[in-house]
């Protein structure tokens, strides 16, 4: 099953979450050869007085990204987020994606992301602003269900998104004030997808292929939007596709696949970053890759004192090879 974004229909129904400090180019390519058929980049600010930065300028780098380019953009003045619209666009964004969605306090405590929920007609000022902005490139729209228990708005807001021109809707199954505790809910997003005719993207706690086909069974959701399952675990994507479109469960990535996944995204990482910063970045990948595994703590405590890549694609390699060993032997 796929969907279809404005002039773009991708390959299948699975998007890769924007997620700060993890879905930069080189693990949204990964995620895409792995299966997912959109990843949205990490949010941009909207203060243009960040643009120049190094960190802002590789949020906005897509070379080599397959199509569509969807990045996210954050902010709470209409007029500057058409700006960094249009700044985003000029930098090769295909899809402009608006963040209501996060619930971090440094975004909230600027009335940004998930914030915006409390206030209706400024959610629509902002919305109006980006399409207009975006010309011919469809926008869409991340949020969540409301800002807590007692203001789950968010049949209100998909239909003044509707309204304004959003083309794909993606909603997180908790409010504001949930952070990521509790368990996501799916009645509110079901209860959307009836309000509205545009595609709707269900995200909250689908870990597991056969949670991700309940989940859009549950919300007659368009698609799904995966987010820290992901993390050490790209492979994800093609478990959900494969198993949405045949029933059945892949085996388990063996010692020998993970290990080499892992150490291409080293290298990308490294390649994209320079080495210095890539080997910083690795260090929550690798704990996320080694994340259950045998002696894992062990290593992690290890690798994260390393400060040189050769050394770091060393220790994972030996890492992984006494997993096999151990294996092999039992």
């Amino acid at each position: 099953m796929s969907i279809r974004i404005g002039p773009y229909t991708l390959v299948n129904n699975l998007v890769l979450a924007p997620m700060a400090g993890v879905t930069d180019r080189p693990f949204r390519q990964l995620c895409r050869e792995m299966g997912a058929g959109l990843a949205v980049s990490e949010m941009v600010s909207s203060n243009s007085l960040l643009w120049g930065s190094e960190k802002t300028k590789r949020r906005a780098n897509h070379e080599g990204e397959n199509e569509p380019r969807s990045v996210q953009i954050m902010g709470a003045d209409p007029a500057m987020m058409a700006e960094a619209a249009r700044y985003n666009i000029d930098n090769g964004a295909q899809i402009i994606d608006i963040n209501m969605g996060c619930p971090a306090k440094k975004v909230c405590n600027v009335q940004a992301g998930s914030a915006l929920l409390r206030d209706e007609a400024l959610v629509g000022r902002i919305l109006d602003a980006v399409v207009g902005a975006a010309g011919d490139l469809p926008v869409t729209l991340k949020i969540r269900t409301g800002w807590d228990s007692q203001s789950r708005n968010g049949v209100n807001i998909a239909r003044i998104a509707e309204s304004a021109g959003i083309q794909a809707l993606a909603v997180h199954g908790r409010t504001r004030a949930d952070g990521y505790t509790g368990e996501a809910e799916y009645q509110t997003i079901a209860s959307i997808k009836e309000s509205i005719t545009i595609p709707v993207i269900a995200n909250g706690d689908i870990t597991t292929p056969q949670k991700a086909k309940a989940v859009l069974e549950a919300c007659g959701a368009d698609a799904v939007m995966i987010g820290r399952a992901a993390q050490g675990r790209p492979w994800i994507f093609r478990e959900i596709a494969h198993y949405l479109a045949t029933g059945e469960l892949l085996a388990e990535p063996s010692l020998e696949e993970v290990r080499d996944i892992l150490l291409g995204h080293l290298s990308n990482l490294y390649a994209f970053y320079g080495e210095y910063t890539g080997v910083r970045m690795a260090r929550k990948h690798i704990s996320w890759y080694s994340k259950g595994r045998r002696h894992g703590g062990a290593f992690r405590q290890a690798i994260n004192r390393v400060e040189g890549a050769e050394q770091q694609l060393q220790m994972v390699q030996e890492f992984f090879m006494q997993l096999i060993d151990q294996q092999e032997a039992a």
